[in-house]
């Protein structure tokens, strides 16, 4: 710790702010993600048809 000089908690706790913050953002878009799937095979189930021709 004596390498980050006088300023380490600030600098550890910018880190681990970063880290937290991009891991909400990355179970946020994991949670949507599963979200729309589900509510696209819900309008697919109920007859409604994708636009965009044949989308392996």
């Amino acid at each position: 710790m004596d390498m980050l000089g006088p300023h380490a908690g600030f600098i550890l706790a910018a880190y681990l702010a970063a880290a937290v913050i991009l891991g909400g953002l990355a179970a946020v878009i994991v949670l949507d993600r599963r979200a729309q799937r589900r509510a696209l095979a819900a309008l697919e189930e109920r007859g409604a048809g994708r636009r965009g021709g044949n989308v392996a």
